[in-house]
């Protein structure tokens, strides 16, 4: 599934917190906001893309999950944050190559000339959270989990996961069927990932010795030398030309976006412009991580995932741009969520989980913090349903402005722009407000309390930004005509 991701370590984050986000690009795919109590978790789970079954452990936590609503392909939780304050975001789709796949093929079903299933396949985006996130304790807990299951069950495609805790920031690439390789994200270091095969370095010696920045599959230099994957000169060890792409569809594709991010972070030190670019959005080697010039806050990560190459060339919606639409946006319009989930180190352990809420597609959406260490959340995330509802339904408001304002973007960029910013607003208003309660009174119903009010103040102002855009649209509208009957 095409995705964006956004990794900011404790270091270049704006409070200290680790901040991992990511779009969950499907195709308009129905989702909502719930908690998974320790219950309800399966004992033996199946796939429905793969048919593959795993038995699971009897202490599963409880955690959240952004599912499809629609069951038939699935689970697809997507992201969440469990019990013990981990959290993880699954699967970024990555790329691969032909000598990779040739050594260590996908895992995928087999079937008969009858169409019965001979042979189940491997793990993949479905299921990836519901296998994982209720069993782990650390970030790096998560790296060793999913490494043990891609060892012993595949993959059936190429995926990117990330961890965090309040701590480290962990990263997972899957190579082939069975293998991977993982970073712990430097805590002064920002990652982004469009869609390819993402690590530029890695250090054997370390995932071989103390595991303290990198850990990989028991025998990946084996795989990487018998079967020639190296493609480095000069003793260099850069995993992307040993296991990534190198296509022309990742030009228009993947690399524009990963040009476009670190033109956002780092415009002063490259030159990402003109014709002497150190960077341009076909380079290739875009690096995976750096040092930001500023801390990046969650508005940040939000605009960055919600962006369409504004000031350059590029920009769909420009009536001046020069080549408007030739490369894929990082806020496209098929995104079905997208969570910046938060990990405060600077609070009590009961609210140090913040879910930072989207729905739909982020160039239009508005965004909610919501602590995530409750037993359920408000109706207005939780229910949404198969059936169009903009009144109850943050899913389906979200989804309505952003067609109407795409359609009509001169006339209502600028109540899009004032909805996300009174979104944010209120939003760090109430969490300061509830953060100072809860340290004050040690309530946990005040996280409740606080989620309610946040369900209320979206609603409202989603109902608001739905006016203004359908006005927009309506005075937009081909029958319209000047002379009135008055």
């Amino acid at each position: 599934m095409a995705c964006t991701t956004i990794l900011v370590g404790k270091k270049a984050s704006y409070d200290g917190s680790t901040l991992i986000a990511r779009n969950d690009d499907g195709f308009f795919d129905e989702k909502k906001l719930v908690v998974i109590d320790p219950s309800k978790q399966p004992h033996k789970y199946k796939s429905k893309v793969s048919h593959v079954e795993i038995d699971l452990p009897d202490n599963p936590l409880r955690y959240t999950a952004t599912p499809n609503v629609d069951k038939k392909q699935g689970i697809w939780a997507a992201n969440g944050v469990n019990s013990k304050n981990v959290a993880m975001t699954a699967t970024e789709t990555i790329t691969s190559n032909p000598l990779v796949l040739g050594a260590d093929p996908y895992v995928k079903p087999q079937y008969d000339k009858k169409g019965k299933l001979k042979s189940p396949g491997g793990i993949g985006e479905e299921d990836l959270v519901v296998l994982v996130l209720p069993y782990i304790s650390t970030a790096r807990e998560g790296v060793t989990r999913l490494g043990e299951l891609l060892e012993k069950y595949g993959t059936y495609e190429p995926n990117g996961i990330a961890f965090s805790d309040e701590n480290e920031i962990w990263w997972v690439e899957t190579i082939g069927g069975h293998h991977f390789i993982a970073r712990k994200v430097k805590d002064e270091e920002v990652v982004i990932m469009p869609n390819q095969f993402g690590l530029d370095r890695f250090d054997f010696d370390d995932a071989f010795g103390a595991q303290k920045e990198n850990i990989c599959s028991l025998d990946l230099k084996e795989f990487i030398q018998d079967h020639h994957l190296d493609l480095n000169m000069g003793g260099k060890m850069n995993p992307r030309l040993i296991f990534g792409s190198r296509s022309d569809a990742d030009h228009v594709y993947n690399t524009p976006r990963a040009w476009f991010m670190a033109r956002y972070f780092l415009g002063k030190t490259y030159k990402f412009d003109g014709p002497n670019a150190d960077f341009t959005p076909e380079s290739d080697d875009i690096p995976w991580s750096f040092v930001p010039e500023r801390l990046v806050s969650v508005e940040d990560v939000k605009y960055i995932l919600s962006s369409y190459y504004q000031g350059t060339p590029y920009n769909p919606y420009s009536i001046v741009a020069e080549k408007p639409g030739i490369y894929r946006p990082i806020g496209i319009s098929r995104t079905s969520v997208m969570q910046v989930l938060q990990i405060r180190p600077y609070v009590p352990k009961e609210i140090q989980a913040i879910g930072w809420l989207s729905f739909g597609s982020n160039p239009f959406n508005g965004s909610v913090p919501l602590y995530m260490n409750v037993d359920s959340f408000p109706k207005y995330f939780s229910g949404t349903s198969m059936n169009i509802d903009t009144e109850d339904s943050y899913f389906w408001a979200s989804r309505m402005i952003s067609v109407l304002a795409d359609a009509n973007y001169g006339a209502c960029i600028q109540h899009i722009e004032r909805y996300q910013a009174t979104m944010f607003g209120k939003g760090h208003e109430l969490i300061n407000e509830y953060d100072a309660k809860f340290v004050s009174e040690k309530d946990g119903d005040l996280l409740r309390k606080c989620n309610d009010l946040v369900a209320q103040y979206a609603k409202e102002e989603s109902m608001k930004a739905l006016r203004n855009v359908l006005m927009e649209a309506s005075k937009a509208m081909k029958c319209g005509y000047s002379r009135s009957d008055s």
